[in-house]
Parts: structure tokens; C-alpha cells; sequence
């Protein structure tokens, strides 16, 4: 007869409901995401390959442009939750706000630099001369919704901050919904082409925007906290989210670097790459969740000076990290005959595609731990380790990504090298974790 398994201890079983009760509503917004960009591939890549290589090209430089600002979402989660653990709700909002009104302002300054470059960029990016048009015309346009996208990332992280995920869930998935339908309706139905694509996405971002607004200035006024933006609290903001800028740069550096490689490989394989790294976005937002969770539950037991609470969740977090990119990798390799016809008909993009897909596949499981320790360490408010971090890794995949070329590799032996920087990551934050040295306690860091 064999035995039951013995219960989970009671730590263990407070870790798993707090992480499930933020990680899975956290995980469809963060899917919903990554989702625009596969729903444009996928109506712009029927529309012909030179189209859906401008794409492949425009995204990247959006993606860019928007995601070096992703500390307006990490470092408002940690601030505000450190502030939830104190107590001390009007202050943890009004962090939050401040947060706000940096995007805002930050949103506009990208605006005014992204239109007039927009062909140089494309141009820098090694485009072919069918791909640079649509990839000027999709980035033009799309730029103008950024600053609705800074200011969903900032509000974000004031609802994650106070434990609070279900509500980006639902924004997520109206703003998809409503991506969807405008792509297929501009594109096919008015006939704009890419065109027609960046204009759904720019309005659905402005849309989202507004609803999170909407939600942040009602919980403001219910707890007294000014909606007016304070120069020293924009500041602060800005001077905590620096170090974290420096990471992400250098992690958008390296997948910016992957895209001109595969741009100069030709137009077959920047397509086959798009496709790719839209299934890669698409797995690693769904391991974040587990990290989003981790920042904010992390901050919130640091807030209230619980460190031995926090140790707990970081150790039961990697376990959920590693299990879950497992069960991706296996997803992606057992789905492939399915979601790969909704991208594209042409066989030679489906050769290119197929065996870098693989790779993604395998590094799953590294890559819900990264994620997972670089969640606990930005909960943590561990911002300056994280930019040295990241620096190292680009120092390492800059080199190896710049000569497949060079030797002839193609876009298999590139991802290789993004297998390469995944590993280079999982070494810095792992051996961080163990020292214990993230570890401070307080309302501020």
C-alpha cells in the first residue's frame, strides 16, 4: 500500500496561494501583451514576406523604444509594495503617481525623437530596400501611441505594487480584443495595409491607457493621495529607475543585435526570426508572471521587515520558475504544427523557423529561473547589481552573435547564442540570490 504524500509545510502552502493568487491573473496580461505584436505578424505576414520583414524590423525598434522604460513598471511594483508592507497605503499611491507623470513626460520626449529618424533607424537595421518602407510606415505611426504605452507600464506597476493583478488582466485582454478586431478591420477590411496594423495597435494602447487612469485616480482620491505631479517625487523616481534602465538597455541591446544579424541574413530568415522572437516574448512573459509575483511579494515582506519570509518565497518561486519553463518547452515543441501556418505559407521561412524553435525550447527551463531571480531581486530593490549583471551578458553575446556571419552560421546558430546569454544570466543572478546580499529591510531600500 502506498503512502499519501506528506502535506506541504504551512510556509510552503502561504508561498503557493500568494504566488498562484498574483502569478496566473499576472500571467494573462503579460501574454495579452506580447500578443499584439503576434496577432500584427500574423495579418501582416499574409500580406507577403517583404511586409512581414518591415514588421519584423519596425516591432523590434517600438519594442525597443518602449521597453527601455520597463523600470516605470519593476521599480514603481517594488517602491509601492515596500510602501503596503509598511502600512502605509496614501504614500505607496503617491509613489505611484509620481510614476505616472514620468511616463507621460518620457512618452512625449520618444515621440518627438521617433518620427523624424524613423527612416535612419530602419536603415541602421540593414533592411532590405523591399522591407524599408513598410518598416517606416509601421514604425511612424505605431510611435505615436507610446506615450499611452509608458503610461500602462507605470500604472501597472502601482496595481501590482498593491497586490493587485486581476485588473491589468482584464485591461490586457480588452486591449487585445480590441487589437485584433482593428487589425483585421484596417488592414483587410479599409484596405490600409501595415498601415492599417500600427493604427489598431495605437489605438488599443490609448485605450488602455485611459481605463488604467480611470482606475489609478479613484483609488488616489479614496485615500487622500494628490493626483498633482511633485518635481522631487518625479525625480526620485527617475534616479531609482536609472540602474534598471541600464539593465534593460542591455538586455533590448542584445535582442537588438539578434535582429540585425538576422536582418543581414536575409529577408527569409528576419522573417523566420520575427516569428520566433514573438513565440520567444510570448514564453518569456508567461515565465515572468511568476517574477512579477515575485517582486511583489518580495517588497511587500521586506517592507514589513520580514526577511525570513522573503528567503521562503524566493526558494519556492525558483521551484515554480523551473517547472514552468519546463512545461513550455514541451508545449512549444508539441504545438509547432499548429500555430507555424498562422504565420506564414512560404516554405523556405518554415525551414529556417523550425529548427531555431527548438532552441527556444530547450533553454525554457533556464529561462524560468532567470526570470524568476530577476523578479526577486527587483522586488528587492537590487536595481544596481542587476545593471552590472546585464552588462556582462552583453559583453559576452555581443561577440558570439556578430560572427555567425562571419563563419557562415545562420538563424539556428544565432539562437544558439541566445542560448548562450540565457546561461550567462542564470550564473550572475543565481550566485546574487545566494549571498544573501539583496536582502534590506524597510519602507525604502
Amino acid at each position: 500500500m502506498t503512502k499519501a504524500p506528506a502535506p506541504l509545510p504551512p510556509s510552503r502552502r502561504r508561498h503557493d496561494r500568494e504566488i498562484i493568487a498574483l502569478a496566473v491573473p499576472a500571467f494573462g496580461a503579460l501574454v495579452a501583451e506580447p500578443l499584439f505584436v503576434m496577432v500584427d505578424s500574423a495579418v501582416v505576414g499574409h500580406l507577403g514576406t517583404s511586409q512581414l520583414a518591415g514588421l519584423g524590423i519596425a516591432a523590434a525598434l517600438l519594442t525597443t523604444a518602449v521597453s527601455i522604460f520597463v523600470f516605470l513598471a519593476y521599480a514603481t511594483t517594488a517602491a509601492v509594495a515596500r510602501r503596503v508592507g509598511a502600512g502605509d497605503l496614501p504614500a505607496a499611491i503617491r509613489q505611484g503617481m509620481d510614476g505616472i507623470w514620468l511616463a507621460l513626460l518620457l512618452g512625449a520626449a520618444v515621440v518627438a525623437v521617433a518620427l523624424p529618424t524613423a527612416p535612419w533607424l530602419v536603415e541602421a537595421f540593414g533592411a532590405s530596400d523591399t522591407a524599408a518602407p513598410y518598416a517606416t510606415t509601421y514604425l511612424r505611426i505605431s510611435s505615436l501611441g507610446i506615450p499611452a504605452m509608458l503610461i500602462v507600464l507605470a500604472a501597472t506597476g502601482v496595481l501590482r505594487g498593491l497586490q493587485d493583478t486581476r485588473t491589468p488582466l482584464y485591461v490586457a485582454v480588452g486591449g487585445f480584443a480590441a487589437n485584433a478586431v482593428l487589425n483585421v478591420v484596417l488592414v483587410y477590411g479599409v484596405g490600409l495595409g501595415i498601415a492599417g496594423s500600427a493604427w489598431g495597435t495605437v489605438i488599443a494602447q490609448v485605450a488602455m491607457a485611459l481605463v488604467y487612469l480611470i482606475v489609478v485616480v479613484r483609488g488616489a482620491r479614496r485615500h487622500g493621495a494628490s493626483l498633482r505631479p511633485d518635481a522631487a517625487g518625479i525625480r526620485a523616481s527617475a534616479h531609482a529607475g536609472v540602474p534598471l534602465l541600464v539593465r534593460t538597455l542591455s538586455l533590448r541591446s542584445v535582442l537588438l543585435i539578434a535582429t540585425a544579424v538576422a536582418a543581414r541574413l536575409g529577408d527569409t530568415d528576419i522573417a523566420a526570426h520575427q516569428i520566433v522572437l514573438s513565440l520567444w516574448s510570448l514564453a518569456s512573459f508567461a515565465l515572468d508572471a511568476i517574477a512579477i509575483a515575485g517582486q511583489a511579494i518580495i517588497g511587500r515582506y521586506l517592507g514589513a521587515n520580514d526577511s525570513d519570509g522573503a528567503r521562503d518565497a524566493c526558494r519556492r518561486m525558483v521551484q515554480w520558475g523551473m517547472a514552468a519553463g519546463l512545461a513550455i518547452g514541451v508545449l512549444i515543441v508539441l504545438s509547432r504544427p499548429l500555430f507555424i501556418p498562422l504565420f506564414t505559407s512560404d516554405t523556405s521561412v518554415r525551414g529556417a523557423l523550425i529548427p531555431a524553435l527548438l532552441v527556444v525550447a530547450l533553454t525554457q527551463p533556464i529561462a524560468g529561473v532567470v526570470y524568476v531571480l530577476d523578479g526577486v531581486l527587483m522586488g528587492a530593490g537590487d536595481g544596481r547589481y542587476l545593471a552590472w549583471a546585464m552588462l556582462l551578458t552583453l559583453a559576452v553575446f555581443a561577440p558570439a552573435a556578430l560572427l555567425v556571419p562571419t563563419f557562415g552560421g545562420g538563424l539556428t546558430t544565432l539562437w544558439w547564442a541566445m542560448a548562450l546569454m540565457m546561461v550567462v544570466r542564470l550564473a550572475t543572478l543565481w550566485l546574487r540570490t545566494r549571498s544573501g546580499r539583496w536582502i534590506v529591510t524597510g519602507a525604502t531600500r
